[in-house]
């Protein structure tokens, strides 16, 4: 049986030269970054020289990465270190209603102690309107945050027009990159974010490491208490092996970035243009263009997303009906339902996540098994017309 993973929204494999250059800070260059005989500084070296390299490729100062265990802890970081530190300033923060769950869950915990959040909502394809954004601004807010592209159906935010309203009125902007960094150029200073998250494991790197880019000037209290590490906004032992794979990966992103673009966007399209020229009732879910390079998300009516992804499964074909945070979760997509897809579809979804070791030919023969299964679950389904 051939096997294609097509999950690259959930996990990348990592890169043989990300493996290779971590390999030595495991047996070899094994010591405490803090610590003062050699040993520790080979690792404090190898920790220097990867911030250069993630600072570099977002458009940032080294000062301004703090490494931390991946998307989700910098998420919290960014929220909670803002919220905490200016809690005498306001307690009013603004996101949006299709965010990762790092983002929503977090704001619900401080909704829970005494926040107040705004949750702007999206046009059916996933967008924020930047006028939504100005009005929910009041004298109390003290935070945007936004993600840059949707880990589910791969729309791309305004993230600049949101960041110039926010500074016009005196807010911070976060905005998580997780998904978005190193599928399209992502420089801080052409989006006039404050702070963004990224992960490593996304990009080809290794599992449990990421980074917080935050501007110098901007203030936030850490999280956990203990040592000085990471600019005193992270205690903790650093996870040398971790971010010098992350550093390879963003080097590599960096270097294959225009011609990984490229190739994907040519997957995507063509994968996309198939589906929905084969398949009667097949929807794309978010926005035509203004979408990451690598998603293809549909919708198929009279059929389970579940079963589409068990039957491909069968067929060797790694795809997911949507976030992998939220797959074991059994309540509807909640970036769907904000899309206002009507109920009786918003199960029947496909997220097909590209990668650049994936071929036309993978794509033909996804697409050729997925016009085969839509139309045996149509066939068994007492609600699809037949012919």
């Amino acid at each position: 049986m051939v096997w294609i993973y097509m999950d690259h929204g959930a996990t990348t494999r990592p890169d043989p030269e990300v493996v290779n250059a971590m390999l030595p800070f495991f047996n070899e260059f094994f010591g405490n970054a803090s610590s003062l005989h050699t040993f520790g500084q080979e690792a404090a070296q190898a920790l220097i020289s990867s911030r250069k390299t993630v600072a570099d490729f977002l458009g940032a100062e080294p000062e301004e990465i703090i490494f931390t265990s991946g998307g989700t802890e910098s998420d919290n970081l960014a929220l909670k270190g803002i919220a905490y530190l200016k809690k005498n300033k306001g307690k009013h923060i603004i996101t949006s209603v299709i965010e990762h769950p790092a983002i929503l869950n977090t704001c619900k915990y401080l909704g829970d102690i005494g926040y107040r959040i705004t949750y702007l909502p999206v046009d059916d394809q996933g967008l924020v309107d930047p006028a939504d954004v100005e009005d929910a601004i009041t004298d109390n807010t003290i935070l945007i945050s936004i993600m840059h592209a949707n880990n589910e159906i791969g729309t791309i935010q305004p993230i600049k027009e949101i960041s110039a309203i926010a500074h016009e009125h005196g807010v911070l902007v976060h905005t998580d990159a997780v998904q978005s960094v190193g599928k399209m150029s992502v420089n801080v200073d052409d989006l006039g974010v404050d702070m963004l998250s990224i992960s490593a494991h996304k990009i080809y790197g290794p599992k449990g490491v990421g980074a917080l880019y935050v501007r110098k000037g901007t203030r936030l209290q850490g999280l956990s208490q203990g040592g000085s590490h990471e600019m005193k906004k992270r205690a903790g032992t650093e996870n040398i092996p971790g971010i010098v794979g992350m550093a390879k990966a963003v080097e590599l992103a960096e270097q294959r970035l225009e011609g990984d673009t490229k190739y994907l966007e040519n997957l995507r399209d063509t994968m996309i243009r198939k589906i929905l020229d084969s398949i009667p009732e097949s929807y794309l879910n978010g926005h035509p263009t203004k979408r990451l390079c690598n998603n293809v998300h549909v919708r198929f009516s009279y059929v389970e997303g579940e079963s589409l992804l068990m039957m491909l499964d069968m067929k060797g074909v790694a795809v997911s009906t949507g976030s992998a945070c939220s797959s074991k979760s059994l309540e509807p997509s909640h970036v769907l339902a904000a899309l206002n897809i009507i109920p009786e579809e918003i199960h029947g979804n496909l997220r097909i996540t590209l990668g650049r070791e994936n071929t036309m030919d993978e794509v033909d023969y996804v697409v050729e098994n997925l016009i085969d299964i839509v139309k045996k679950l149509r066939a068994m389904s007492p609600i699809a017309p037949k012919d």
